[in-house]
């Protein structure tokens, strides 16, 4: 009771001063606009509809974005953690690709796919990509030793042995890299709509910036915040469903 006390009075609390230090005067609305003139554009980006359209659009370019790099991070990831020299072969190169953040591939995805959509996908594909391989290299390594052996001792055929010990066994860590990878793919969205874009959210904040209205910069930075959040809230049920064995620590109470 106390926690959820917490969680709804402490945004409370910091709204009430942040809205006092902007009506004294200490914060400058040129800066930082006050929570009333935040929430003021809000509305009329919202009702005006350019808000809605904006999200519509980022929210296509990361499902396209991380669906790819879901399906190829689990199908390659999944090969990496079950043969050992494939692994071997992979590993220099992934471990040299990984350190690249998403926004130094700019200049080769332009040259590659030009300036439309493809681009601006792959810039969030590569966002999502690394989080999601690792962790499901890490859950397939990390699958009971002792189910192994007895799936060799009884020479279950090999889908057997993929499908009823090395998944159940992946499946946590997997979920975990899927929502990081979302993560990464909402942080990936302004800088690929930083590529000849015309709408996004990303596109609103850059816009926004260089006509110096703040108040719109802290509603997109707001909208991809809410957006990021219900994404991984709706991975986290999947979560709780799928590994129902699963008792997480989540911190003392004291």
């Amino acid at each position: 009771m106390k926690n959820i006390a917490w969680r709804i009075w402490l945004p409370i609390v910091l709204l009430v001063v942040w809205q006092g230090l902007s009506w004294a005067g200490v914060i400058t609305p040129l800066l930082l606009p006050s929570p009333i003139d935040v929430a003021t554009s809000a509305a009329r980006l919202t009702w005006s509809g350019e808000l809605p359209n904006h999200v519509i659009v980022s929210l296509i370019r990361v499902f396209e974005g991380f669906l790819l790099a879901a399906a190829l991070g689990i199908a390659l990831g999944s090969a990496i953690g079950l043969w050992a020299s494939f692994d071997k072969t992979c590993d220099w190169v992934l471990q040299t690709l990984k350190p690249i953040p998403p926004i130094g591939w700019f200049p080769l995805a332009v040259l590659w796919f030009g300036i439309g959509e493809v681009s601006k996908v792959f810039i969030i594909f590569l966002g999502a990509f690394f989080p999601i391989l690792v962790n499901v290299i890490d859950g397939i390594r990390q699958a009971d030793h002792r189910y192994i052996e007895l799936a060799r001792v009884h020479e279950i055929s090999w889908w057997k042995f993929f499908s009823r010990i090395i998944v159940p066994g992946a499946i946590p860590s997997t979920l975990t890299g899927l929502r990081v990878g979302i993560g990464f793919a909402w942080t990936c969205v302004v800088a690929a709509e930083l590529i000849a874009a015309e709408s996004g959210v990303g596109y609103l904040i850059v816009d926004a910036r260089q006509t110096f209205q703040a108040d719109v910069v802290i509603v997109g930075m707001l909208t991809i915040g809410i957006l990021g959040t219900l994404m991984d809230l709706s991975l986290r049920q999947i979560d709780s469903r799928l590994v129902r064995w699963k008792q997480p620590f989540r911190g003392t109470s004291g």
